[in-house]
């Protein structure tokens, strides 16, 4: 009996490895086994930095209510801790936004709050 051998599927997957690899520099983008590996690295990156892109929105949004509780005579962490005390239901990304776009409506929390 012949061997057979399913060769649409194998060229589909071929194709759709190097389709995802266009774009990158060299043999990385044409040569099925380095595009592969490449393609790989990629995907395991941008699961990583998904994760990452969180942490550091949420750094930076206590660094933008950091300096806005501070042109008031206050640390984040009193702020903070005044803003949950009154039951405000603002999250970080929020207030971060208000402290940087309209001082004057973070203000008006931040008199709120003392």
């Amino acid at each position: 009996m012949p061997r057979s051998v399913n060769s649409v599927a194998s060229r589909a997957k071929r194709k759709k490895i190097l389709k995802q690899a266009k774009g990158y520099f060299g043999r990385r983008k044409n040569v099925y086994t380095v595009a592969k590996n490449a393609v790989e690295k990629g995907m395991l990156y941008s699961y990583r930095d998904r994760k990452n892109k969180k942490r550091t929105f949420r750094a930076l949004w206590i660094q933008r209510i950091n300096a806005g509780a501070r042109q008031y005579g206050m640390s984040y962490s009193q702020f903070m801790g005044k803003v949950k005390a009154n039951n405000i239901e603002l999250n970080r990304k929020v207030l971060a936004d208000l402290a940087m776009n309209n001082p004057e409506a973070f203000k008006a929390v931040v008199d709120q709050v003392k």
